[in-house]
Formats: structure tokens, sequence, C-alpha cells
């Protein structure tokens, strides 16, 4: 169930962010709720859960971002139904949104700032080699960089990690003389943090639930 001050807490997010919601926790009729409050953008991580809301809402003004690590067996089904893709994480990836895609496709890199072993994500040190590659794809229009923080982390140790990403995206800006202006990063528990050090997207879940508890 949706929270009842939905509107009130998606009218509390700055202006210059884009509240995306984490809509894998929620059916059709908690979307439903939420475009009725005016949100817009909904996140996906999952390309089975994600087919049929798509379908469901064909022919509306949602806006459809992929969050999740989009597997390449699967990206065929989904690469022309979504608006942002926030997980590009491979160039054999990017190779398949070029031959599939059938316009540009916004995208931001995923971005191992914390080289976890178990995420997904370029890590740091490949990023340079990465983009420049990237950049020769002309279907892909690279729009900023994205991260997970780790779990458990310190609030000191989040404002570490998402002005991390934002002083690897300046350096990119600088290095290849682009413009990278989306920062998707913060979720439920660290949202707040991730605005104060430039997140532009925030991609939240359980925060608009009833349930939650913060």
């Amino acid at each position: 169930m949706i929270r009842k001050d939905i509107k009130s807490f998606a009218k509390s997010i700055p202006n210059n962010v884009k509240l995306v919601v984490a809509s894998k926790y929620y059916d059709v009729n908690d979307i439903s709720v939420l475009m009725q409050s005016g949100i817009k953008d909904f996140g996906e991580n999952r390309v089975d859960s994600f087919l049929p809301k798509y379908d469901y809402f064909k022919g509306s003004d949602i806006r459809w971002h992929f969050i999740g690590h989009l597997q390449r067996n699967k990206a065929k089904k989904v690469l022309n139904k979504i608006d942002f893709l926030h997980s590009l994480d491979s160039l054999e990836l990017a190779k398949m949104i070029n031959e599939i895609r059938e316009k540009e496709l916004p995208t931001l890199i995923e971005v191992s700032v914390n080289e976890e072993e178990n995420k997904n994500g370029v890590k740091i040190a490949d990023l340079e080699e990465f983009v420049e590659e990237v950049l020769k794809y002309p279907k892909i229009k690279l729009i900023g960089l994205m991260m997970m923080a780790i779990d458990g982390s310190s609030e000191e140790s989040l404002h570490h990690q998402f002005a991390e990403l934002r002083n690897v995206r300046d350096k990119l800006e600088k290095k290849f003389s682009i413009k990278l202006p989306e920062l998707s990063m913060g979720m439920s528990h660290d949202y707040k943090i991730a605005i104060e050090e430039g997140a532009t997207m925030i991609r939240l879940g359980h925060i608009v639930s009833e349930e939650y508890k913060n």
C-alpha cells in the first residue's frame, strides 16, 4: 500500500532531482496510485516483471527506467521499451544497444565505486577506456553515471562514496569534453545524503510504501 502522504513526500524532493520509484516492489494498482500523485518515472530491475507492467500501461505517459543488471540474453525484449538505462556495465551490452535500439537511448554507466565483488559496474580504473568506446555508438546517448553504495555504510562513508562518483563524472567531462548531467545515486535509506552530494536521480522503493519505517 502506498503511503497516504505520497503527494507531499514527492514534493519534498528538490525540483532538480528526479524521483524514480523502484517499482519492483509494486503492482499495477500501486503504480496507478503513484501516477495519480504526479509520479511519472518508474524503475524496474527485472525483465520478466517489467514486461507485464509495460504492456498494462502502454500508451500512458510513464517514463520507464531500467535500473537493474540487464542480462544480454534478455536485452532484446526491453531495449525498445525503456526510456532510460541506468546500468550499462559492459561493451557487449553497448554493442547490443547500438544494434537493437531503434532510436537513441539515454544511458548511464553503472560504476563500481567500491569494487565489491558481488556487484556489477565498471571499475573506476577502466572508466576512461570504457567511455571512449561507448561514445563510438550512435544509438547510445550517454547522460551520466549510476552507483550503489555499500549496504550498512556510515553517514560519513556515504558522503565519501557519493562524492567519489561526482568527482569521477567531473573528470570524465573534462577528459572527453562532454556533458554528463545525470548522477543516479541514493535509495530509500540514503537519498538525502546522495542529494547533498549532487544526485540528480534517486531510486526509491520501500520509502513510498505505507509500511516503511525510517
